[in-house]
C-alpha cells in the first residue's frame, strides 16, 4: 500500500518545505480576477510541485506574503529591486502560468523559472539510503527555489532564532501586517488581504514597543536593525557563490551559520547549505539514517558526507519522509514577551 495514497502532512513534512496546494477544479487556466499587469508562460523540463518548491518561502499558515488558493494557485507578495509586486503561479498540463502585478511585476516574471527551480539540478542527486530514495521517489516535483532576494529570507530567519516556530510566525505576521503595505493587484484587497514586507527604512523605524508587542526580544530586533542598515550590501550577495554570500551575511552581528544557511537555501537555491545549530534537525537526520535520535551536528554532518554537494537536498528529503523519532521531552514552552 506504500505510495498508493498521498502522505498525510505532518509538522515534520511541513518543516521540510511542503505547502499544501489544492489540485484545483478543472485543468484549464483559472478565470482572471482582474486584468494582470504582466503574464508569462513557462514550460519546465520536468515535474514541478508548487507546494514543494515554494513551500520554504511560507512562514506559517497565516503568512501575509504567501497564500495557496483552492484553484491550485500559489500567490506570493515580495519586495523586489524594482519595487513591491505580487506573483500568482499556476501549473497545469505541463505548463506554468505566472501573472504579476505592481512595480515589481516584470522582475518577478523574469525570475519565475529560477523561482521554480530552473537553476536546480535534481538529477545530480544520488540517494545513498533507502529512506532518502523513497522520499525522492514520492516527491518527483521537488526542486530548490532561488528567489534572488536576501532580506525577505533573512528577517524571518532571524525571528526564528531560539524560539518556537509559532512564536516566530506570529511575530512575522504581526510586523508585516502592521508595517508592510498592501500587495499590488487583487491579492491586496478583500477579507484576507496579502501584504508586502516593509522596506528596509521602515524596519529601521519600528518603535521598540512594537517589537515587544510582537514578542521579539531586543537581541533579535537589534540583529534585524543592523541588517537593514546594510540592506543594499546584503542584497548584492545574490550575485556571489553561496559560501561567499554566507560569509557576508555572517559579518552582521547576530547572524550565524544557522541563519545564513536558512537564507541561502532560499535566496540562492543552495543544495549543499545544510543547517547546523538546529535544535531538532541532527536528531531527525541521525534517527532516519542511523537510528540515533541523540545525534549532534558533528554526527549529522558525518552521516550526510555521502551527499556532499547535495546535503541540504538530502536533509529536506529526510524531513519530508516523515521519519522522525517520537517525542521524549515536553514541547519547548512558548514565552510571549509581549505580555510582560
Amino acid at each position: 500500500m506504500a505510495g498508493r495514497f498521498p502522505q498525510r502532512p505532518t509538522r515534520t513534512t511541513v518543516r521540510g518545505g511542503h505547502a499544501a496546494v489544492p489540485a484545483g477544479a478543472g485543468a484549464g487556466v483559472p478565470r482572471q480576477v482582474s486584468a494582470p499587469a504582466r503574464v508569462r508562460r513557462w514550460v519546465p523540463d520536468g515535474p514541478v510541485d508548487l507546494g514543494l518548491v515554494l513551500g520554504p518561502l511560507r512562514r506559517g499558515p497565516a503568512d501575509p506574503t504567501f497564500r495557496a488558493t483552492a484553484d491550485g494557485s500559489v500567490w506570493r507578495a515580495a519586495r523586489t529591486p524594482a519595487g513591491p509586486g505580487t506573483l500568482r503561479v499556476r501549473a497545469y498540463g505541463g505548463e506554468v502560468l505566472g501573472e504579476a502585478w505592481g512595480p515589481g511585476a516584470e522582475w518577478l516574471l523574469e525570475q519565475l523559472p529560477e523561482l521554480l527551480g530552473a537553476a536546480d539540478d535534481p538529477g545530480a542527486f544520488v540517494p545513498r539510503h533507502r529512506v532518502v530514495a523513497l522520499a525522492r521517489h514520492r516527491r518527483p516535483g521537488l526542486r530548490l527555489t532561488r528567489t534572488g532576494l536576501v532580506l525577505e529570507s533573512l528577517i524571518p530567519s532571524v525571528l526564528e532564532q531560539k524560539v518556537t516556530a509559532d512564536e516566530a510566525y506570529r511575530a512575522w505576521r504581526l510586523l508585516v501586517r502592521r508595517f508592510g503595505e498592501p500587495a499590488p493587484g487583487p491579492a491586496g484587497v478583500g477579507e484576507r488581504p496579502m501584504s508586502v514586507m516593509p522596506a528596509p527604512r521602515t524596519w529601521a523605524l519600528i518603535p521598540s514597543w512594537e517589537w515587544h508587542r510582537a514578542g521579539v526580544d531586543d537581541k533579535r530586533a537589534s540583529t534585524i536593525l543592523r541588517a537593514v542598515r546594510v540592506a543594499a550590501r546584503l542584497e548584492q550577495a545574490v550575485a556571489m557563490p553561496a559560501e561567499a554570500a554566507r560569509a557576508r551575511l555572517e559579518v552582521v552581528p547576530g547572524v550565524g551559520p544557522w541563519t545564513s544557511a536558512e537564507v541561502v537555501q532560499r535566496s540562492h537555491g543552495a543544495a549543499d547549505a545544510v543547517t547546523v545549530g538546529d535544535l531538532h534537525l541532527p536528531g531527525i537526520v541521525g534517527w532516519a539514517l542511523a537510528g540515533d535520535r541523540d545525534a549532534d551536528d558533528s554526527v549529522m554532518l558525518r552521516l550526510l558526507e555521502p551527499y556532499a554537494g547535495q546535503r541540504h537536498r538530502a536533509a529536506r528529503l529526510i524531513l519530508l519522509s516523515g521519519c522522525v523519532p517520537g517525542r521524549r521531552v515536553p514541547k519547548m514552552p512558548r514565552v510571549d514577551i509581549g505580555l510582560w
